[in-house]
């Protein structure tokens, strides 16, 4: 049995249309992305202002765990995705599709495991620095403005051909899966 990434809403329909898509709750989405911002800001400044190193190396690794969960299992099965329900659990959904954002997450563990070996591996100064405001600004842009860069990126992709069209482009916030009216049709 393959795990369940999303739900499937049924019933779920955007301008007249069925959603045939797994989503995930953009609340829930958020909420989580300003907790790691919370955390990765705290490991950023002791390791920049005051270079104390320790906080950022348990730091990328809780986010490469993280981010592995959620990918291998979707954002209610990771720490911080429970927690970030809990936060938002009187707001009512808005459903967004689960697909583009697995993507971003894909490559955010990419990012979370490089700065788990950078930093664990004793390297200091510019590169990881560099990379970790690299990583609050990705997370402060889906937390604040609700803007998924690994989304847009997707988006992008798919519109291309250079990743496979499916059901999952059915709803994303801001219309970064839209693809143009002529091939809505071909999924």
């Amino acid at each position: 049995m393959t795990p369940s990434y999303g739900q499937r809403i049924e019933g779920l329909s955007v301008g007249g249309v069925p959603v045939r898509a797994a989503v995930l709750n953009e609340h829930q989405v958020r909420a989580a992305a300003g907790l790691m911002l919370a955390l990765g800001a705290v490991a950023f400044a002791y390791a920049a202002l005051a270079r104390i190193y320790g906080p950022i190396q348990v730091i990328t690794a809780l986010f490469f765990v993280e981010f592995a969960l959620r990918v291998a299992f979707g954002l209610d099965r990771s720490p911080l995705g429970l927690l970030a329900r809990w936060l938002v659990r009187r707001r009512p959904p808005d459903w967004a599709s689960a697909k583009p954002k697995r993507f971003a997450w894909t490559l955010g563990l990419l990012m979370a495991l490089a700065m788990t070996l950078i930093t664990n591996l004793g390297l200091r100064g510019a590169l990881p620095l560099s990379i970790c405001v690299a990583c609050l600004a990705l997370m402060w842009l889906e937390s604040v403005l609700g803007l998924c860069l690994g989304c847009e990126v997707h988006g992008l992709l798919v519109r291309r051909g250079w990743a496979a069209r499916d059901e999952a482009f059915e709803i994303c916030a801001h219309g970064a899966c839209a693809r143009p009216a002529a091939t809505r049709g071909d999924a």
